[in-house]
């Protein structure tokens, strides 16, 4: 891995969970939210005082069945690059979305939801090249 592994943790899909990590070079965080029907990754900048954030965009990882009678307990892993300017969603070893706040572009697998008007400046699409730019 060529970054730092700012968050590591053993979940279960569909169980409420939230999870901040944030950059300590800069302003830029990221919260993956798993509110027991949908999680979501959000790229996030605090205001200049540290002490309220704003969300600059938001990826859909996942939705939950409640029908679902296994739990399977699966690992996820919020890492930065060594610029802190990218960070990544991994789950259970593999990446599902990526964000780059210096190009303003966030990334995932499904490519949903579309791009917002004010922060995204690229498509969606989650592609090799773009993680192994992370990695």
């Amino acid at each position: 891995m060529n970054g730092y592994l700012m968050q590591k943790q053993k979940f279960v899909r569909g169980e409420d969970l939230f999870i901040e990590s944030f950059s300590p070079e800069n302003r830029y965080g990221t919260v993956f939210e798993d509110d027991g029907e949908t999680a979501y990754f959000y790229a996030v900048e605090q205001d200049e005082e540290g002490k309220g954030q704003r969300i600059l965009d938001a990826l859909h990882i996942y939705e939950t069945t409640k029908t679902k009678k296994k739990k399977n307990v699966s690992e996820l892993m919020i890492v930065w690059s060594k610029d802190w300017l990218k960070c990544a969603l991994i789950i259970d070893s593999a990446c599902h979305a990526i964000f780059d706040f210096e190009k303003q572009g966030g990334y995932n697998i499904n490519e949903f939801p579309l791009p917002n008007s004010f922060w995204t400046k690229h498509g969606r699409k989650l592609t090799n090249e773009i993680i192994q730019n992370l990695f």
